[in-house]
């Protein structure tokens, strides 16, 4: 009686250890998963006037990885921030990606508040952009890049746009390739860009396939969201 007792309670042990080990097993797991997406500090100098920031590994993680950049412009944060959080609702997404974030800390404002011309930030986050967003892209085996601005209605009828600002390049086909698989989203390229040989023009012309997404300020929160979804979803599918 006692020898059946003794093997019963060692049995027990036994199985006890056995899920211990495969409970571990999957929390690690799952603590590994969460712990694939990072944020990394790339520039946080006083004398640049802002920092830049990289949040990477977004979507699956052994993707073909594509670039999102936001904050050239901090006129425009009302778009970028949109992004941010569109893209933190996605899940299954097909690509990786990896989201640069600048952040002008001079003579910060929005759509609204100063006229476009009136705010000394731009030139700011265009040379961040160019100092240190722009190396780490096109050396960082990525298929394409996506540069998020907005503007306050300066184009017309055109409220929601792609373009590539090198005519003929491969980042002008993906823009195509976006707005003729969305609704909202058409491709107009405007006569001139400012912050185009900051970042764009160099990607494109040197491997890296780069356009802009343009959005109007000034329209609806929910009209923003349901564009910014069609934008994710277009490049996630586009097909390298």
């Amino acid at each position: 009686m006692i020898k059946k007792q003794f093997r019963l309670i060692f049995l027990i042990i036994i199985i006890l250890i056995f899920a211990f080990i495969i409970s571990y097993a999957i929390l690690g797991n799952s603590q590994d998963a969460s712990d694939s997406q990072n944020v990394e500090i790339i520039a946080n100098n006083t004398q640049d006037n802002g920092t830049v920031e990289v949040i990477k590994n977004i979507g699956n993680s052994n993707g073909k990885k594509i670039a999102y950049v936001v904050g050239v412009h901090p006129l425009e944060n009302d778009t970028h921030k949109t992004f941010l959080k569109m893209m933190a609702k996605m899940d299954s997404l097909n690509y990786c990606y990896d989201i640069y974030v600048i952040n002008v800390t001079e003579d910060f404002s929005c759509y609204g508040q100063l006229l476009p011309d009136d705010q000394p930030g731009r030139q700011t986050g265009q040379e961040l952009a160019l100092k240190y967003v722009y190396p780490k892209i096109v050396n960082g085996s990525y298929e394409m890049a996506v540069d998020v601005h907005a503007h306050g209605g300066a184009y017309g009828d055109h409220n929601t746009f792609v373009f590539s600002p090198v005519d003929g390049s491969v980042g002008e086909s993906y823009g195509r390739n976006v707005s003729s698989g969305s609704e909202n989203i058409s491709y107009y390229n405007p006569s001139f860009t400012t912050s185009g040989p900051y970042l764009t023009v160099p990607l494109n012309n040197n491997g890296v396939p780069a356009f802009y997404f343009e959005e109007n300020s000034f329209i609806s929160q929910d009209i923003k969201d349901l564009h910014m979804l069609e934008l994710i979803k277009g490049v996630d599918n586009l097909k390298f």
